[in-house]
């Protein structure tokens, strides 16, 4: 064989292993089958955010927003727990599978009955954040997210159904791009084609609250390892706050 030809299948060769190096390191550092980013990291989530500076590391576990919370609320749930304490019933903790139909009930049968909650999570599955949302909007439940506290990835959907909402000035409210669907192996023209299904029903369902989906552009724009952080002002632009806060 010419040597320059066995070079260049050798390089190759090289090249092909160092992308399937690639693809491993970006399906263990997102969850997903797509090579990794490489660009200057956003800021920590504790770092303070301005208009033009709001995406921050997505890491809730190890950073919380650089607010005080008027209450220490401890580690949070690993599934949303709803829990009533001071007369005030709340509902905080990492959205998971199965949490409509577990929750569903427990509001219904809440005694006293639910007419305002209190959310706090970092997110989580986007299906029961939607389905459980247009069930809170149906029973003409308020929400609202405390000074200090946040509602990140698909708990805006949870706040956005709320009959009225109110946010303040110091919560931390943000929203970036989720995934869809379970397998990383499926065809691309597959995942594309559920991704769409995804971001149509999200966008019909912000809508329906009554929430401009133009929203959805800081979501797009921002990928699911960073959280873009919405300013009171575009709380308010974006029709997530009923009451002026």
């Amino acid at each position: 064989m010419n040597r320059s030809v066995a070079r260049t299948l050798s390089a190759v060769l090289i090249f092909q292993v160092g992308i399937g190096v690639l693809l491993v390191l970006g399906d263990m550092r997102q969850g997903t089958l797509s090579l990794p980013t490489f660009k200057p990291d956003a800021p920590r989530l504790s770092e303070p955010v301005r208009p033009g500076d709001q995406r921050r590391i997505f890491k809730p576990g190890r950073d919380r927003p650089a607010v005080t919370p008027e209450r220490d609320p401890g580690e949070l749930p690993e599934r949303l727990t709803l829990t009533l304490n001071e007369g005030i019933w709340r509902l905080e903790g990492d959205i998971a599978e199965g949490d409509a139909e577990r929750l569903i009930p427990q509001i219904d049968r809440a005694d006293p009955p639910i007419t305002a909650l209190v959310l706090q999570s970092s997110g989580g599955s986007v299906r029961d954040a939607l389905d459980l949302g247009r069930h809170l909007r149906a029973s003409g439940i308020a929400t609202e997210v405390l000074s200090g506290e946040f509602c990140y990835s698909a708990c805006p959907y949870l706040f956005a159904a709320g009959q009225t909402r109110s946010a303040a000035a110091a919560a931390s409210i943000g929203v970036h791009q989720h995934y869809f669907g379970e397998s990383t192996l499926l065809p691309a023209f597959v995942a594309v084609e559920d991704i769409q299904r995804g971001q149509a029903e999200v966008m019909g369902f912000l809508d329906d609250m009554g929430i401009d989906p133009l929203v959805m552009r800081h979501a797009l724009g921002t990928p699911p390892d960073e959280i873009y952080i919405l300013l009171p002002e575009e709380l308010r632009r974006y029709g997530f706050v009923t009451d002026g806060s």
